[in-house]
């Protein structure tokens, strides 16, 4: 349910990071020249880097001039409605200096008592910085809201994040707490809702009488990109497919709602997450669990180097920088069908994608005429890049005879010139400001994908060496990730970079 918006204070914590120069302080100001912040929200960066408000200014306009060379008066019209706070964020008095700031904020410029606190920080200050606050009362929502939006990773596993959702729920109600995962802030994703439950053409047909297969996939062109630290301790499943691709997962396979808000539609994509058959034998694992490193490859033209070559990556890694789950999940409408997630580095292209592959027509009525053998209809929504929704469906040739040809039809945001896509984070901070929590994650949903992910994760800390397979850089991955799906006769859609001509 969606609130109007109020004046108040949005405070970032971790402000001098490299997240809310290039992310964060954008995506407000992309929202102020919209007017979509119809009253006064200010911001106040908080970190311990000793920095004046002017300094902090100075570097948030070089970055906003990066992505908008054409709006400084607006930049610096916006920036002064932006502050800066040093504080020792392990010490009591650090919070106390934080609060005396925001106190003077609001009275210098007579705002309501909102305050929005962005933890834009490691993971082991989400038990630091909420308990702080909440010592001073700065959970409390007697004379405003007081929310939290948090970054992931949300713990490592499920008895970690168990651990810390039970420790932030000492201090802030779960209706303020906002994990933050920005690929459900994408458009794409959110118009699957509305493709699935506005249209009652695809309804009837979203189950496993008429859908063979399901894939999602993330597939990256970039490599490490200076983040070997993170990365190597943790890998592609944690990464990526326990958080974002099992969240589109839920969004594709979740039954209709009872009501268009945040708590009936997390309900139901909980659902789905207790649905999915758990892993529980090495067989189990071995049988629907691919995972590889990349060497060395031709990437867009350009020679690259192996996974063990990154700075920071152990000589002995078995991390997986690629991964292919094959998942089932167990209820009516989805009885037996397949729904492959996969995702990986230094892949041929760049492209995330929801792949519904219908089944086939139960007599090839064309089959020996026909240009395409075994046709099978196919639903593809782009999330990124060159978004939009494809379906392909076989059409007569003209001319004499019975002779098919496949055909698109699509619908692409490029084709809405006037419109820009927001960007990820403008969506979701709009959504924290207003309460609307629909896109982000529940402590609950949290923990049963980490339920789900957990036994495979277990398994390859042990046995990652001879799990472990390879690719080159530039491929569409290791060749036994095909040949999981080859088992029962499907393959992957590989895309090309340009979705409208694919």
């Amino acid at each position: 349910m969606q609130h109007k918006l109020s004046s108040g204070i949005i405070v970032i914590f971790g402000a001098s990071g490299d997240l809310t120069a290039r992310k964060l302080l954008p995506a407000i100001f992309s929202l102020y020249l919209q007017n979509s912040l119809t009253e006064k929200n200010l911001i106040l960066g908080v970190a311990r880097s000793k920095l004046s408000d002017d300094d902090f200014r100075a570097k948030m306009k070089e970055s906003l001039l990066i992505e908008y060379p054409e709006n400084g008066s607006k930049i610096d019209e916006f920036l002064s409605q932006v502050f800066y706070q040093a504080i020792d964020i392990y010490k009591d008095k650090g919070y106390a200096i934080l609060n005396d700031r925001i106190d003077a904020i609001k009275k210098a410029y007579d705002l309501q008592s909102n305050l929005l606190f962005y933890l834009s920080t490691p993971p082991s200050l989400y038990y630091e910085i909420p308990s702080h606050l909440a010592k001073l009362g700065l959970n409390e929502q007697s004379d405003g809201y007081k929310r939290l939006i948090i970054e992931k990773p949300f713990g490592v596993d499920e008895t970690s994040a168990c651990k810390l959702n039970k420790h932030l729920l000492q201090y802030f109600d779960e209706s303020q707490l906002f994990r933050i995962d920005h690929y459900l802030g994408k458009e794409t994703v959110q118009n699957l809702l509305v493709f699935r439950f506005a249209n009652a053409i695809f309804e009837p047909l979203w189950n496993a009488s008429h859908i063979e297969n399901v894939q999602i996939y993330a597939n990256e062109a970039i490599g490490l990109e200076s983040r070997a630290g993170y990365y190597d301790q943790n890998g592609a499943i944690r990464d990526m497919i326990q958080n974002h691709l099992l969240q589109l997962l839920g969004i594709v396979a979740m039954e209709a709602p009872a009501k268009m808000d945040a708590y009936s539609i997390r309900n139901e994509t909980l659902k789905v997450f207790q649905s999915i058959r758990r892993f529980k034998t090495a067989k189990d694992i071995k049988e629907n669990v691919v995972v590889a490193q990349y060497e060395a490859g031709c990437i867009q033209g350009e020679i690259k180097g192996s996974y063990k070559d990154e700075e920071g990556v152990a000589a002995n890694s078995t991390t997986e920088t690629y991964a292919a789950i094959r998942f089932f999940i167990d209820n009516w409408r989805w009885h037996d069908v397949p729904f492959y997630v996969r995702t990986g580095k230094r892949l041929k292209q760049r492209a995330t994608e929801v792949v519904i592959n219908f089944k086939a027509t139960p007599h090839p009525f064309f089959s020996q005429i026909q240009k395409i053998t075994k046709f099978k209809n196919q639903l593809v929504i782009r999330i990124q890049p060159d978004e939009g929704i494809k379906l392909s469906f076989a059409v007569k040739e003209p001319g004499a005879g019975f002779k098919t040809h496949e055909v698109d039809m699509g619908f692409y945001y490029s084709d809405f010139a006037q419109k820009t896509m927001p960007a990820a984070y403008e969506r979701l901070i709009l959504d924290a400001l207003q309460g609307d929590n629909t896109l982000f994650a529940r402590n609950d949903a949290v923990e049963a994908c980490w339920n789900i992910i957990d036994p495979i994760v277990q398994y390859l800390s042990k046995h990652g060496k001879e799990m472990i397979h390879t690719y080159p850089s530039g491929s569409n991955g290791p060749k036994e990730a095909d040949n999981m799906l080859s088992e029962r006769g499907h393959q992957w859609r590989n895309p090309t970079s340009q979705f409208k001509n694919n």
